[in-house]
């Protein structure tokens, strides 16, 4: 089951991505497509059951999903959304720490204005605008 909000999605996937296992099967469904568990065991240095319990947690994350089985062939892949959901929430993380900087820049200034300093990207942008 999927956390209902944006944040909670976010740490789902943040949550399911610490594992280098999970990240290796992630990498391994963009690199060559829908697989089963059986196809990911095959191409990784992995056990079939291994593989079942960390797709299973990566379903839950959001960050895959299981495909339309063909006989006992149950195929998973990528889903965009989970991750889009998270870059989303890192944005707003490194804008909130951009507009902190700018202010300790402003505030510098402000405190000693002949002291030479290396404008940010960010205090340039917001001086033309």
């Amino acid at each position: 089951m999927r956390p209902p909000d944006a944040d909670g999605q976010a740490v789902a996937v943040f949550t399911a991505l610490i594992d280098p296992t999970r990240r290796a099967l992630l990498e391994e469904l963009a690199r060559a497509g829908p697989a089963t568990v059986t196809d990911l065991a095959r191409r990784l240095p992995i056990s079939r059951q291994a593989v079942a319990k960390h797709l299973g947690q990566l379903a839950e994350a959001g960050l895959i999903r299981p495909g339309e089985p063909a006989g006992r062939r149950q195929p998973y892949r990528l889903e965009p959304a989970a991750v889009r959901t998270a870059q989303v929430w890192l944005a707003r993380l490194a804008n909130r720490w951009d507009d902190r900087l700018a202010g300790l820049e402003r505030a510098l200034d402000a405190a000693d204005p002949n002291q030479p300093r290396t404008r940010t990207k960010e205090s340039r942008d917001h001086e033309r605008a």
